[in-house]
C-alpha cells in the first residue's frame, strides 16, 4: 500500500493576510500563548470564572 503526499498548515498567502490584521504586526510565539495559560494557574487569578481568554495580539474575529 502506497502513501499519499497530504500538504499540512495554513497557506502562506492567508497566513500573511492574517498577520497584517493584528495590531501588533505578528503572531504570537508559544511563548506567549503559554504566558496567557500560567496566568490562569496563579494564585492571583483564583476569583477568575466563566472566562474567555483571547490571546491574539489584539486581532478581533
Amino acid at each position: 500500500m502506497q502513501g499519499k503526499e497530504i500538504k499540512v498548515g495554513v497557506n502562506p498567502d492567508l497566513l500573511s493576510a492574517m498577520e497584517q490584521m493584528i495590531p501588533l504586526g505578528r503572531g504570537g510565539t508559544p511563548a506567549e500563548a503559554a504566558g496567557s495559560v500560567y496566568l490562569l494557574c496563579i494564585p492571583e487569578s483564583d476569583y477568575v470564572s466563566g472566562q474567555t481568554l483571547v490571546c491574539g495580539g489584539g486581532f478581533v474575529f
